[in-house]
């Protein structure tokens, strides 16, 4: 093969090796540009339901600092409530869930197409949040083990006075280790009774 086919054959090769990395470059841009439209999709629609609730959201008093009301960005943008709840779009990025971490794990609390429930539940959420704090100011809430509480302390002379020592439980130890023994002599007889007969006998 002569000098100018190898040359033309080398200048299609790097042609073809070329156009394989633009493809290649072009099909990673276009998944990037999907992510980041999945990404932006997700983000419009929880501006959509942050808008819904952005009239409860100025309710609350500004002295309130246990609430976030704050979009993140992100692989997976979420709209945070508080620091333990958010609403985020589920897999199919049209599902609005309202989840809460505990220490049991993750819980759901709303979970709907439709922006109105979810809105709801987050209002009720924070209704119940504010009136929590406020128990908890007030100095109202109750412990959640009854055995928490406990009963006032009454005065001294109140008190009724201390039993003298309870002598008729200790003679009814003493009892008790003595017919034990006793028991012990009878069932160690028994057992022994040939030895002894036999012991005995010989004398």
């Amino acid at each position: 093969m002569s000098e100018a086919g190898d040359r033309a054959q080398n200048k299609d090769g790097a042609r073809r090796l070329a156009d394989a990395i633009r493809e290649v470059k072009n099909a990673a841009a276009d998944r990037e540009d999907v992510v980041v439209d999945m990404r932006e999709a997700q983000r419009m629609r929880l501006e959509l339901i942050a808008a819904e609730l952005a009239p409860v959201f100025a309710d609350v008093p500004a002295d309130v600092d246990i609430f976030d009301f704050a979009i993140s960005s992100g692989l997976q943008p979420r709209l945070w409530i508080d620091a333990v709840s958010h609403v985020a779009m589920g897999r199919d990025r049209r599902t609005y869930r309202f989840v809460r971490d505990t220490r049991m794990g993750r819980v759901v609390l709303a979970e709907s197409h439709d922006m109105k429930p979810v809105a709801d539940q987050v209002t009720r959420y924070i209704a119940e949040r504010l009136v929590e704090r406020q128990r908890q100011l007030d100095g109202g809430a109750t412990p959640s083990v009854a055995t928490l509480a406990r009963p006032p302390l009454r005065d001294l002379a109140d008190r009724p006075p201390r039993p003298v020592f309870a002598w008729r439980s200790v003679l009814s130890g003493i009892a008790l280790a003595l017919a034990g023994a006793a028991l012990g002599l009878v069932v160690t007889a028994a057992i022994l009774w040939d030895r002894l007969v036999a012991l005995w006998g010989g004398q």
